[in-house]
């Protein structure tokens, strides 16, 4: 693996909605997902997508 996936601004400004304490543990989750689904980057889309699979409110 390359290293860290290219997050949108939009998705970025998304992950800081999440408290602090658990953002790097979502981070990894979406990034995963994101490999798992092909996605070269992390946009809204993929965003919603992870935590709709993840069941996070």
């Amino acid at each position: 693996m390359s290293g860290s996936i290219e997050w949108t601004p939009e998705a970025e400004a998304k992950l800081k909605e999440i408290p602090f304490f658990v953002r790097p543990a979502a981070r990894k989750k979406i990034e995963k997902f994101a490999q798992e689904t092909g996605a070269s980057q992390i946009t809204v889309e993929i965003y919603d997508q992870a935590k709709q699979k993840f069941g996070n409110s």
